[in-house]
C-alpha cells in the first residue's frame, strides 16, 4: 500500500464542555499542523459520525470547513457505520489515495454523546442493532453484549473473573493516557465485586465491564508518498481488511466473532506478518466480553481458552503482544465515531515513538481492529513505522 500518515491529532475523551462543531474542527485544524500542510493542499474530507439521533447535528461533513476558509469547496464526505464509522472514513481516504485520485486526504472521526439523555443514548446505539431481535431489550447495547457473555460462559464456564482482569489490565493503562476519560487504577477486586459503585448493568456484566459514554475528536492527515514530507515522521498501511457478517444474532453462533476472524486473517496473510511480529494491538474492547472474544477471533489463543492471553500475561505492556496500551474503549472513552481515527491515531503515535501514555519500546508493527455492533462491521490495518 502506498498511503501515508503524515499528520494527527486526538482531543481528550469525556464529557466535553464544547460542541460537535469544534471538536471536529479542532481536530481538523491540529491534524494539519502536525502534518505541516495547508488547508488548500488537502484534496478530500472524510468525517465519521454515528450519532443515530444522540445529537441533533446529523449532517457534520461540511462542519470541518469551520477549521479553515481555505477548506471551502473541497469534497467532503459523512461515513456511517455503527461503532467502526471512524474506520469506514479512514478507508475512504486511504481507497481515494490508493486509487490514484487524491493526493492529501483529512479524516475526522467525531461524536458528541453526552448531552443525550441516558435513554436517548442506549436507544441511539441499538441502532447498530437488529431492530426486530433488540426491541425492548433492557441495559441498550450492554443488554446484547450480556447475551454474548451469558452464551460464552455457558459454553466455556464462568469467566467472569477474567473480564475483571480484562478491566483491570485497561484501567491501569490508561492511568498513563493524559487523554483518557476514566484515569484510575481500579485493580481486579474492584471489577470483579459487585458494588454501589459497580453494579451489575446487564448480568453478567457490571459497570466495569462496558465502556463509558464520552465526547470526542480524532483526526489524520493522508498522504500519498510523492505528496508527504521529506522528514521520517511517517507512518505507513502495510495492509488493511473490511469484513461485514450478518447483522441477525439468530444466523451467528455468539461464542465467536466470526467476521473479525475474517478480517484478521485477510490482514495479516495481506501484510505477510504472524502475530508474533506485532508490537502491540488495538482492539475494541467496548465491553471486556469483546476483548476475550477478539483475543481467540484474532489466532492469539483457540476457540474458548481467549483467558489464557490474560491469565499468562501475554497482553499486558511487557507481554508477547500488549493489547490495548492506551487504556482501550474501556478507559480511554468510546466516541463512537470517534473511535476508528483515534485507534489508528494512537497506535501511529506508538510507531513514531511518541504514544500517547504508555510507550511499547521499539514499536515497529501496530494492528488495529474496530468493530460495528456485534462482530457485525469488522476493520483490520497493519501499521508500520516508515523510514527505518
Amino acid at each position: 500500500m502506498k498511503t501515508r500518515i503524515i499528520g494527527v491529532s486526538h482531543s481528550r475523551f469525556g464529557k466535553l464542555e464544547t460542541t460537535l462543531e469544534t471538536l471536529i474542527a479542532d481536530a481538523a485544524r491540529d491534524a494539519m499542523a502536525d502534518a505541516g500542510v495547508d488547508a488548500c493542499d488537502i484534496d478530500a474530507i472524510y468525517v465519521g459520525q454515528f450519532n443515530s439521533g444522540m445529537n441533533e447535528q446529523e449532517f457534520p461533513a461540511s462542519l470541518v470547513l469551520q477549521a479553515d476558509p481555505a477548506l471551502r469547496f473541497k469534497p467532503a464526505t459523512r461515513c456511517e457505520n455503527a461503532c467502526a464509522s471512524g474506520s469506514a472514513a479512514l478507508y475512504q481516504g486511504i481507497n481515494l489515495i490508493e486509487g490514484g485520485m487524491a493526493k492529501r486526504v483529512l479524516v475526522i472521526g467525531a461524536e458528541k454523546m453526552t448531552d443525550a439523555s441516558p435513554t436517548s443514548i442506549a436507544e441511539g446505539l441499538l441502532g447498530a442493532s437488529y431492530r426486530p431481535e433488540s426491541r425492548g431489550i433492557e441495559a441498550g447495547f450492554a443488554g446484547i453484549f450480556a447475551q454474548v457473555a451469558r452464551a460464552y460462559f455457558e459454553r466455556y464456564g464462568d469467566h467472569a473473573d477474567t473480564l475483571a482482569r480484562i478491566a483491570a489490565k485497561n484501567h491501569a493503562n490508561g492511568v498513563h493516557n493524559p487523554l483518557a476519560q476514566l484515569r484510575r487504577d481500579l485493580g481486579v477486586d474492584v471489577c470483579r465485586e459487585v458494588s454501589d459503585k459497580n453494579p451489575v448493568v446487564a448480568a453478567p456484566l457490571k459497570r466495569t465491564d462496558c465502556s463509558p459514554v464520552s465526547d470526542g475528536a480524532a483526526a489524520m492527515v493522508l498522504a500519498h508518498p510523492d505528496a508527504a514530507p521529506s522528514s521520517r515522521r511517517q507512518v505507513g498501511f502495510r495492509a488493511r481488511a473490511q469484513v461485514t457478517d450478518f447483522m441477525p444474532l439468530a444466523r451467528r453462533d455468539l461464542t465467536r466473532l466470526e467476521g473479525a476472524g475474517h478480517a484478521w486473517q485477510q490482514v495479516l496473510e495481506a501484510a505477510g506478518v504472524s502475530l508474533n511480529e506485532l508490537s502491540l494491538a488495538e482492539v475494541h474492547d467496548c465491553f471486556t466480553i469483546a476483548e476475550l472474544m477478539i483475543y481467540e477471533a484474532m489466532g492469539l489463543t483457540p476457540t474458548g481458552q481467549g483467558a489464557r492471553a490474560i491469565d499468562e500475561g501475554w497482553v499486558m505492556p511487557e507481554g508477547r503482544l500488549p493489547i490495548n496500551p492506551s487504556g482501550g474503549l474501556k478507559a480511554k472513552g468510546h466516541p463512537v465515531g470517534a473511535t476508528g481515527v483515534s485507534m489508528h491515531v494512537l497506535a501511529a503515535r506508538q510507531l513514531l515513538g511518541e504514544a500517547t501514555g504508555l510507550q511499547i519500546p521499539d514499536a515497529r508493527l501496530a494492528a488495529v481492529f474496530n468493530m460495528g455492533g456485534m462482530g457485525v462491521a469488522n476493520y483490520a490495518s497493519i501499521l508500520e513505522r516508515v523510514g527505518d
